[in-house]
């Protein structure tokens, strides 16, 4: 029996999570992890009747604590560590949270020696290099998630490192993927929460359409596959059915297909490097029209040219890159600013950083503060 530590359980991530783990033999849900939908918390709780709870806020950690006097609970940032490393097992942790709340209780379960299966990209994004020397030092297993990595990872098993000539990224375009930059001058909340190929949460919905989602992709992957930046490609694939391709020095290119389904890539990381039945919709290549692929245009997408020029420079730059705009973000769901502001704001936050080259976990952590309030003080 292994034990999963979930952190995330009430997100998009997670509950598909607990769909996969309600197919397969073999696991038990030890803690969790949760934000503030506490319905769902108690229909999770119910069923599979976790040892350990964290919530949000402390109110609803005193109701519960009321309610389940058979469970541990805790809240807020405490409590999302203590989900993390609860017990004394080694066990799997699931990162599903959103924003760089996930890079401590990441740490955390490192130093557990427990195996990490990552959909939370923002821990490699803005501690890379420091993530890979832990697992290096713990000797544990990191594991991507995200539909793009877990399909290269897939396309990696087999060949050598030496013999990979590019990771090869696709992506949707997002929402907002046939308009112009004049037209997204009008868009609305709206009109970017309507993703055309994936049901996801806010957050990734809406960095998929200003196509953040892509930029932070692309520093996961190098740090995940030790891949230079010159080396990796994104290209617009408008069916979301191919995840993501490997081109070798040979020029055969591997790709993984699939209908858009997260199980898949979930399952995967559970159950590698098995691919066992799961019951999805298949492929059906007879009925599949076509697949295109269009270059990525940078002019379009500008984010994406930043995201290669932070992953470049490394240090803070790239906490600078996702803190801001995690906090754009929020203000843009919160009605506060324009859907074009947030490309503004993060330019702007990397522009004015105070670049430090190798910074320390406290210094990525004060980082991104200093940028969250530096934005905060401006639009609020």
């Amino acid at each position: 029996m292994k034990n999963i530590y979930l952190l995330g359980a009430t997100g998009s991530i997670g509950t598909q999570v607990l769909e996969v783990i309600d197919d397969l033999e073999g696991y038990k849900i030890k803690a969790i992890s949760v934000g503030t939908n506490i319905k769902l918390t108690e229909n999770i709780i119910n069923k599979y009747q976790p040892e350990f709870v964290s919530v949000l806020n402390k109110e609803d950690y005193l109701e519960l604590e009321k309610k389940y006097p058979h469970i541990n609970f805790g809240y807020g940032d405490s409590g999302l560590l203590e989900a993390a490393t609860y017990g004394n097992d080694d066990g799997i942790v699931i990162n599903a949270v959103v924003g760089m709340v996930g890079l401590a209780p990441t740490i955390a379960a490192i130093k557990k020696h427990r195996d990490i299966l990552l959909a939370n990209k923002e821990t490699l994004v803005v501690a890379g290099s420091l993530i890979k020397e832990l697992v290096k030092e713990y000797k544990v297993r990191l594991l991507p998630i995200d539909s793009e990595h877990s399909a290269i990872f897939q396309c990696l098993q087999g060949h050598k490192h030496e013999d990979i000539r590019k990771l090869i990224i696709t992506a949707s375009g997002g929402s907002f993927r046939d308009l112009n930059r004049e037209d997204l001058k009008a868009v609305t909340l709206e009109d970017a929460l309507k993703h055309p190929n994936w049901e996801m949460g806010k957050k990734i919905t809406i960095d998929s359409a200003t196509m953040v989602n892509k930029g932070l992709e692309i520093i996961e992957a190098h740090y995940l596959f030790d891949i230079d930046y010159d080396n990796i490609e994104t290209i617009i694939h408008s069916e979301s059915i191919v995840h993501s391709m490997v081109e070798y020095r040979d020029g055969s290119v591997i790709a993984q297909l699939s209908n858009p389904d997260m199980r898949i890539p979930i399952q995967y990381a559970l159950t590698y490097p098995r691919n066992l039945d799961l019951d999805i919709r298949h492929l059906d290549f007879s009925k599949q029209s076509r697949l295109t692929f269009k270059a990525m245009d940078t002019d379009r997408f500008p984010i994406i040219k930043l995201a290669y020029k932070v992953g470049k420079l490394a240090g803070n730059l790239p906490t600078v890159y996702n803190s801001s705009n995690e906090v754009a973000v929020k203000l843009f769901i919160e009605r506060k600013i324009s859907f074009l502001e947030i490309e503004e704001i993060i330019k702007n936050a990397v522009e004015e950083a105070n670049y430090i080259i190798s910074p320390t976990i406290e210094e990525i952590f004060e980082t991104a503060e200093i940028t969250k309030e530096k934005i905060l003080k401006k639009y609020l």
